[in-house]
Formats: C-alpha cells, sequence, structure tokens
C-alpha cells in the first residue's frame, strides 16, 4: 500500500475504531435550508468539486430529508474552497466532550529534540468515514441536486474531536515517545538523524496498515527547524512564529470588548514565549 500517493483512492476508507455520528438533542426536525446564490464562477467551481468527490465515492446523490446550503471560500494559494454551511445542524448536534489536546503541553514533548518531520494527511476528515446512521443527515443542497457524504465532512461541530481520538487510537504507542497530534498535524521528533529514521518507519508502519494517506507535497522531512501550531520549533526551543509577532504588531484597534478580548487572549499566550 502506498501510503504517499498522488491522490486519494478512488474509494471509501475502512470503517475504523471511530466513524463519526451526529447525535441530535431529544426533538430535533430535519434541518434545510435553500441553496444561497453561488456566482456563475462559483456553479462552475462547484460542479467540478461535485464531480470529484463523487469520482472518489466519497458522496453519493441524496432524498434526505436534510439539507444545507453550499458557500464557498478563498483558501490560501487563491483557490476557492467549497464548503457546507451546517450551522443549523450543529446547533442542535450534541457536543462531543472529547478533549482537543492543550497546545502547550504538546509544545513540552519536544525539549531536547533537534530532528524533526512534520506529516500532512490527505483531506484527513475524508479518511474518516461517516456512521451509517449519520450519514442522511449530511445532506447538503444543489441548484442540480442533492448528495450526501459517506465521509466525515468539514464543518460538523464534533468532526475536530472525532479526528483527534482516531489520530490519538492509531498512534498511541508513539504518543509522547516520538509523536505528537494535533487534529491533522502530526509531527515526528528525534534526539538525532539515526533515532528519527527509525521513529519514521514505525509512523509510516501504523499509517500503512490503517491506510491514512499522507500527502507529500504538503509534508516536511527531517529538518532542524520546524513551524507547528504557531510556533517554530528548534534544539534551540520553542520560540513565536515570525509571523504571529507580525500578528500582533499589524492587529488593528479593537473597537469594542469582544475584539479586545480576542487580542488580550492572542497577545497574553505567545506572551510567555518573550524573554
Amino acid at each position: 500500500l502506498d501510503v504517499l500517493p498522488d491522490d486519494l483512492p478512488n474509494e471509501l476508507p475502512p470503517y475504523r475504531t471511530h466513524q463519526h455520528e451526529i447525535v441530535e438533542e431529544p426533538g430535533s426536525k430535519p434541518t434545510f435550508r435553500a441553496p444561497y446564490r453561488l456566482s456563475p464562477t462559483e456553479l462552475t467551481d462547484m460542479k467540478r468539486q461535485i464531480e470529484y468527490l463523487l469520482a472518489k465515492g466519497l458522496i453519493r446523490p441524496s432524498t434526505s430529508p436534510y439539507g444545507a446550503p453550499v458557500l464557498f471560500t478563498p483558501k490560501p494559494d487563491g483557490s476557492m474552497r467549497m464548503c457546507i454551511d451546517y450551522r443549523a445542524l450543529n446547533q442542535q448536534t450534541i457536543k462531543n466532550k472529547y478533549l482537543i489536546p492543550r497546545i502547550d503541553d504538546l509544545l513540552d514533548q519536544l525539549r531536547g529534540a533537534t530532528v524533526f518531520s512534520k506529516l500532512d494527511l490527505w483531506s484527513g476528515y475524508w479518511q474518516i468515514r461517516m456512521a451509517n446512521n449519520s450519514i442522511h443527515k449530511t445532506a447538503f443542497r444543489t441548484r442540480y441536486e442533492s448528495y450526501e457524504y459517506l465521509v466525515m465532512p468539514f464543518g460538523l461541530t464534533n468532526a475536530p474531536a472525532t479526528f483527534q481520538a482516531e489520530m490519538n487510537h492509531i498512534l498511541r504507542p508513539l504518543l509522547d515517545e516520538c509523536v505528537v497530534v494535533y487534529l491533522d498535524d502530526i509531527l515526528i521528533y528525534s534526539r538525532d538523524m539515526k533515532q528519527h529514521v527509525e521513529h519514521l518507519r514505525r509512523v509510516f508502519e501504523i499509517l500503512r496498515r490503517e491506510r491514512f494517506y499522507v500527502k507529500m507535497s504538503k509534508s516536511k522531512f527531517a529538518l532542524e527547524k520546524v513551524q507547528f501550531l504557531g510556533h517554530m520549533v528548534s534544539a534551540q526551543g520553542v520560540h513565536v512564529d515570525p509571523k504571529k509577532i507580525e500578528a500582533v504588531r499589524t492587529w488593528k484597534t479593537p473597537e469594542n470588548v469582544k475584539e479586545l478580548q480576542q487580542f488580550l487572549g492572542f497577545a497574553n499566550y505567545y506572551n510567555r514565549f518573550v524573554p
């Protein structure tokens, strides 16, 4: 099995320990929203992306009474990302209490490491199956047809918790030994290169067995310094990513209490890295 393919295979991922189930509040009714208006460019892009998802077997036509609208958000490379607006569904979904790791706890594990590799999974959420009893709840509406996801889509309120739980499950033997995981950010760390080669071998052995796929173009290997969760990590320790410092310097003057709280929270977190 090739763990580093050029694209996701044209087949569904296996059933894993964790599938994504949507559990709604008692008495909830199917959520439905009419499709949003899209520009001609967005319509063209939506058709292309839907054809891709159908070809991969990740979605299928739906007759579900549920239906969320499609919208588009810009990606860093200038292209458009198709998103499903699941806000109405999320409001009546019972929230999963699974704890996402604290970033500072993860960074503490990296002390003493000198070699780092960072893995980026191919559309990590799409490598997790939807629970059969929840597939119909992922339905989204377009002006042409309705579809539903067979894999976990982006935008569902508990999706990060499901993904983190599965990553922790498969990589548990290596956690806090040579691997830290924050959602789909997988960082492998070692004292030296010889040890790092062995750590990489063990990680890829697990990913191959579990049929998880890594995106080679966005992964980085055997680095002395790596950007991870808004920080620069190296043998010299953990430092603030210069981009975060610039973000504080150029932050727009807060105009209300909420904006002030956002700024103070951001600044106070990174203040602990300032000597």
